[in-house]
Formats: C-alpha cells, sequence, structure tokens
C-alpha cells in the first residue's frame, strides 16, 4: 500500500533549504512541501512548492520535513529525490532519480 511508503526522498541541502524559507517567508504552520505533477501525459512536470493538506493527499514526514503529495501525483514521484541545486548558473530545487 502506498501509504506505508516514503515515495520521495529529500537530499540534506534540499531538507536545510526547505526549513530555512519555511522560517524566512513564515509559511504557515499547518503548510507542508507539496510534491507532484504539473500539466499530463508526455509533458508532466515534477514540482514543490508550500500548501495545506488536501482531501486526496497522503502525508509524509521526510527529513523532518511534512510532504503532501495527492494519491494521484504518488505514482509520478516514487523514487525520486527532491535536491538543491546551488551553482553560478541557477539556484533552485531539481529532482534525481533516488
Amino acid at each position: 500500500m502506498i501509504e506505508n511508503v516514503e515515495p520521495v526522498s529529500i537530499s540534506q541541502r534540499a531538507a536545510e533549504e526547505i526549513k530555512k524559507i519555511m522560517e524566512t517567508k513564515n509559511i504557515p504552520h499547518d503548510y507542508g512541501l507539496r510534491v507532484g505533477i504539473r500539466g499530463g501525459g508526455c509533458g508532466a512536470k515534477l514540482v514543490v512548492g508550500f500548501d495545506h493538506k488536501k482531501e486526496f493527499d497522503i502525508a509524509y514526514t521526510i527529513s523532518g520535513i511534512t510532504v503532501y503529495i495527492d494519491k494521484r501525483h504518488a505514482l509520478y514521484v516514487i523514487g525520486k529525490q527532491i535536491d538543491f541545486y546551488d551553482g553560478a548558473d541557477a539556484r533552485g530545487f531539481m529532482f534525481r532519480e533516488g
């Protein structure tokens, strides 16, 4: 059953950045990290953001962070790792194969 498996992992660098954003941007305490997809079919893109729990979400605690994933998106994110890139050319969250 999908509820018993953490479908994504979060790198230490990404976890630090997520916690920093939640503190400095005054993200409400009842919000968590939303992981999902935008678009559909071949054009589906993995996304992250901050949101509150919704009706069809499965909630996880990963690296001390509450993570919400819509049940319909879970199969698309299984095995992925959320990482954070901070380079001269770009800065932001990215997905890697776990």
